[in-house]
């Protein structure tokens, strides 16, 4: 499936939702959506590398953490690990850093900036919650999309 939200939105206008307009594409892939991961943290990275060495199963992790823009929380080798375990993307409601060798990767991986700073690891965070940001609830298990355009939620699987 080709991933264009505009188009989702106008043909499933009352099962969408929109995050509000606040991340920028880093991966190789500038398009991609699956069914919703979710973790919870803040300045630890320790569950994102747990999550990502699991298998993917074509799905989007999304990570929120907290917008904290004073460390990444996913860099090159958490995004190889994405890459060689199928997971299909990354959202981050916080930073990355190895912003260039994350866009040659097959990986669609949005996040609102970069930074060089590596996190601590404390292994603090919840797995598999409901976590909102950019005014919308991403639930585990319901599907997101991703692309130029955009970031959109639905509950059910979109065509």
């Amino acid at each position: 499936m080709q991933i264009q939200t505009a188009d989702l939105c106008d043909a499933h206008e009352d099962k969408v939702s929109v995050v509000a307009p606040m991340f920028r594409s880093f991966g190789g892939q500038t398009a991609f959506g699956g069914e919703i991961a979710t973790l919870k943290l803040f300045e630890d990275n320790s569950l994102v590398r747990k999550a990502l060495e699991s298998p993917g199963r074509n799905r989007v992790l999304v990570i929120d953490g907290g917008a904290s823009m004073r460390c990444a929380l996913v860099g090159d080798q958490l995004a190889e690990l994405g890459v060689k375990n199928n997971w299909a993307g990354i959202i981050v409601y916080g930073c990355i850093r190895d912003a260039k060798a994350i866009g040659a990767m097959n990986l669609g991986v949005f996040a609102l900036g970069t930074h060089p700073r590596k996190t601590v690891k404390r292994n603090s965070g919840e797995t598999d919650i409901a976590v909102t940001f950019g005014g919308v609830t991403f639930q585990p298990g319901h599907y997101v999309y991703a692309d130029e355009d955009g970031v959109i939620i639905s509950a059910t699987a979109l065509s």
